[in-house]
């Protein structure tokens, strides 16, 4: 089996772009994965196929001897859009090994530990507040509007939930996001009362419309440094919260704010490979770790997954793309013993469930493991070109 060819596929999903890489064998095996360049990695199809060129009449079954070399040609740059272009390629040979043996992908891993996961509700509200009419749903634009989605949410079967900043005293109302260059009147990054009160009154009306069994996850992003993540976190310790999720660089500083506060601190999205991650969990510097699958590739998730459980830390996905990302993600959470949970985005553009051919399976708030060979379903080119980008 070689390969013979490396393309790129690029669907309009509303508010970005969803990203698909095929590579083609002379067997006509074909192996699909997801990936992203909608955030912060603009130029990122030009990455994997320049790396991919090198791969052209190779044999795609010996992964770790691809990804080993891949490693070595992008030594000098690596983490970033190296990292994740390997690890576009590396996903979709997993997808060819598996289909060219007849099995799912978690079946190359040990085979799955589980067969139902637990997911939360990802932005939970978020798009709602500027993309409702490209969803078709009721857009967010009071306090009072979050009871009603919070029960949403609960009468769906979902058990737990996450969401973001929004600020319902402007006109319209606002997602607090300085942290990615969206605000720069708060380019300091940092935390007042007007910021403290609104997540109050958010936070409690999402507990009024979910019910005390629902579990909610407050994610802060990077809108804040030490000083301004430990005046938030200590204003909301008592809401009984799931976690605070935190983007930070500083493995030290995160030690310092988790032993401040009582609520767990999830971490790590946005970090690259095992030596991205060691000085983490060295320092014991969250109580969940967050691993990207799409920029980290699979292989290397799941060795990550094996360094957090030698420090005795739960991990979870970073999975807030398309299906075929929820889907490898999956893989994911069925192969490594230690998983917290599952996120997935559930609002979303109308046709997102045509772009696979088969969308992922949910039943009562928890995804049903996939069983057929590769990922579990192919890219649907022809649903995907009728949505070209903008």
């Amino acid at each position: 089996m070689k390969i013979t060819k490396i393309e790129d596929l690029h669907c309009d999903a509303g508010w970005r772009v969803l990203s698909f890489l095929k590579i083609t064998t002379d067997d006509g095996i074909i192996g699909y994965s997801e990936y992203n360049e909608s955030y912060g990695a603009k130029g990122l199809t030009g990455v994997i196929l320049r790396l991919g060129e090198t791969l052209i009449g190779q044999d795609p079954r010996p992964i770790e001897r691809i990804t080993a070399l891949l490693y070595a040609q992008t030594v000098q740059n690596s983490g970033g859009m190296a990292q994740q272009a390997i690890a576009a390629l590396e996903n979709a040979l997993l997808d060819i090994k598996a289909k060219a043996l007849g099995v799912p992908v978690y079946e190359l891993f040990g085979g799955p530990v589980r067969d139902r996961l637990q997911l939360y509700w990802s932005h939970c509200g978020t798009y709602r507040l500027h993309h409702a009419d490209v969803m078709g749903t009721k857009p967010l634009r009071k306090v009072a509007d979050l009871v009603d989605l919070g029960r949403e949410i609960r009468d769906r079967g979902f058990t737990a939930l996450k969401t973001n900043i929004f600020l319902f005293d402007s006109d319209p109302p606002a997602l607090h996001m300085p942290g990615f260059g969206r605000d720069p009147a708060h380019m300091a990054l940092n935390a007042d009362d007007r910021i403290i009160n609104a997540l109050k009154e958010q936070l409690a009306a999402l507990r009024e419309g979910a019910g005390p069994d629902v579990g909610i996850h407050l994610d802060l992003n990077f809108n804040f440094k030490t000083e301004g993540y430990l005046k938030v976190m200590r204003a909301l310790d008592d809401f009984g919260l799931t976690w605070f999720e935190i983007d930070m660089y500083n493995p030290e500083a995160m030690r310092h704010m988790r032993d401040q506060v009582k609520t767990p601190i999830a971490s790590c999205e946005s970090l690259f490979g095992r030596r991205g991650f060691r000085r983490f969990f060295e320092c014991q510097s969250m109580d969940v770790a967050i691993v990207d699958i799409p920029w980290n590739g699979l292989a290397e998730g799941l060795k990550i997954a094996a360094m957090a459980e030698a420090y005795e830390v739960n991990v979870a996905p970073h999975n807030f793309y398309g299906h075929l990302s929820t889907l490898m993600s999956a893989h994911f959470c069925a192969t490594v013993p230690n998983l917290r949970i599952m996120e997935i985005d559930i609002d979303d553009v109308p046709w997102k469930d045509d772009l696979v051919t088969v969308p992922p399976v949910i039943e009562d708030g928890h995804l049903i493991v996939p069983t057929g060979p590769g990922w579990g379903a192919d890219v649907n080119e022809e649903a995907v070109r009728a949505h070209p980008p903008k």
